[in-house]
């Protein structure tokens, strides 16, 4: 048969990384790739196999998506092994960058596909004020929810935020740091969303909690703000921008920040310089089935750019290991309302986010991508401390 021997040559060399999985073929066959198989993957058709043809995370993830394949395992093993399989593909390079075009209409079209799937679907699985970004642990044992306010108060405080100033957070999501800027800093607020789930809750959240006379959120591109503001955050949302729309994005942000003002920008990063993307084709099936557009610039690319639009970056900090920690939250939380996922977002969808998140998390474990705090002014300000001891004096 025509994929025998392409199929007898994948298994042969698998068997020499000793893979813990275990294959149910159509027909009946079955093979066993290592020691101590804890992964089953049944192929229920002979055109199946061209996913493993070289596979890659991108090509296994489509296959399971799509039906064409299914897994039983622990989460965490299945993603070892698909990673494992990629790893020892035929094709090991990491793709060039991509450049996708950004309009205001694709990027509030990228935007809807993602965050409007339902406010319950992500609710089942973020913490009680449903931050969708990476949490600041001070020790492994944190629950998630003291994980995610710890977040946004060492951001708060990086900033030194003061009673009565003006804060803009790009890309606010839900709320939440925007609620906690006004109620326990003090500060006026603005928050700006391209998606509509986020923003009419965000809006319910505001008038429940009595913060509407200092606390206001509104569906705005970030390129249509006008105004002045002491402070600004924007987390988890230039992934969005695009690498060649970086400078013009941070000039607007430079334009939008009073001349004494502090801006911080909290994003996932790339850990290659040559790639937007993850390694071993988890970029391409991010891009396929869950941020359209999305692009991972390189920790070097992001202060070059910065710089370039007249900021200037005072104080950077990694916080890898701490989105690895909130990964395994949200997956434990997923798998746990898998019934109830299944039923907001039907089987496909329920699939794709199952294995992006436990991906992610397999990803930021082993430093496929990373994530960066960078704190910066305007170029030649003083408008902070000597040192950064304010920080972390409490």
């Amino acid at each position: 048969m025509f994929w025998q021997k392409r199929f007898d040559e994948f298994v042969a060399r698998m068997r020499v990384h000793d893979l813990p999985l275990h294959l149910n073929l159509w027909n009946g066959a079955v093979f066993e790739l290592g020691q101590s198989p804890r992964v089953t993957v049944s192929i229920p058709y002979a055109k199946s196999l061209r996913h493993f043809f070289p596979p890659t995370l991108d090509s296994l993830g489509h296959a399971y998506v799509e039906g064409e394949i299914d897994v039983k395992g622990r989460l965490a093993d299945i993603i070892e092994v698909a990673a494992r399989l990629a790893t020892h593909g035929k094709d090991h390079q990491r793709p060039g960058a991509r450049m996708i075009r950004h309009t205001r209409k694709i990027d509030a079209e990228a935007i809807a596909y993602h965050y409007d799937v339902s406010n319950e679907f992500y609710a089942l699985w973020l913490d009680s004020n449903m931050v969708y970004s990476c949490g600041y642990f001070h020790s492994a044992e944190d629950t998630l929810e003291a994980a995610q306010i710890q977040k946004i108060d060492h951001i708060l405080t990086k900033l030194r935020i003061q009673p009565g100033d003006r804060l803009l957070d790009i890309g606010c999501g839900w709320g939440a740091l925007v609620m906690r800027a006004a109620e326990k800093y003090g500060a006026k607020t603005l928050g700006i969303t391209l998606s509509r789930n986020q923003y009419e809750l965000a809006q319910e959240r505001i008038a429940a909690a009595g913060l509407a006379d200092r606390c206001e959120v509104r569906m705005e591109d970030c390129r249509d703000v006008v105004g002045k503001f002491d402070r600004i955050t924007s987390v988890g949302m230039f992934e969005h921008v695009g690498l060649k729309h970086l400078r013009s994005y941070f000039a607007k942000v430079q334009e939008l920040l009073a001349d004494n003002g502090v801006v911080l920008n909290h994003g996932i990063t790339s850990t290659s310089p040559d790639s937007a993307e993850s390694p071993f084709g988890g970029g391409d099936f991010i891009e396929r089935y869950v941020f359209p557009h999305g692009e991972l610039p390189h920790i070097g690319l992001v202060l070059q750019e910065m710089c370039a639009a007249g900021l200037e970056p005072v104080d950077m900090e990694n916080l890898r290991r701490h989105y690895a920690l909130t990964l395994n939250h949200w997956v434990e939380r997923y798998e746990a309302a898998g019934d109830r996922l299944r039923q907001i977002a039907g089987e496909k969808r329920w699939r794709i986010w199952r294995m992006y998140l436990a991906g992610c998390a397999h990803g930021f474990a082993h430093n496929w991508i990373s994530i960066h705090q960078i704190l910066a002014v305007k170029a030649g300000a003083a408008a902070l401390p000597l040192t950064r001891n304010y920080m972390y004096k409490d």
